[in-house]
């Protein structure tokens, strides 16, 4: 089993899978209205399933909180 590292919001994380869908289950946000961005560029929810992450991408998870 091969494991990638990333940055996940500043702090070094290791992935058995490195489909982005699949770190957002792992980290328990599927259902969370939520944006990602790998290396600063924004991933649509529709490309999660596709989108492979790579060794030392840096990926931001950042909940939406609404409010007015």
């Amino acid at each position: 089993m091969t494991m990638i590292a990333i940055q996940l919001n500043g702090e070094t994380r290791q992935l058995v899978s490195a489909l982005l869908a699949d770190l957002i289950t792992e980290l328990n946000l599927s259902q969370q209205a939520i944006a990602v961005a790998v290396n600063r560029q924004i991933i649509p929810r529709s490309r999660w399933a596709e989108h492979q992450l790579q060794v030392d991408d840096k990926v931001d998870v950042v909940r939406a909180i609404g409010g007015g």
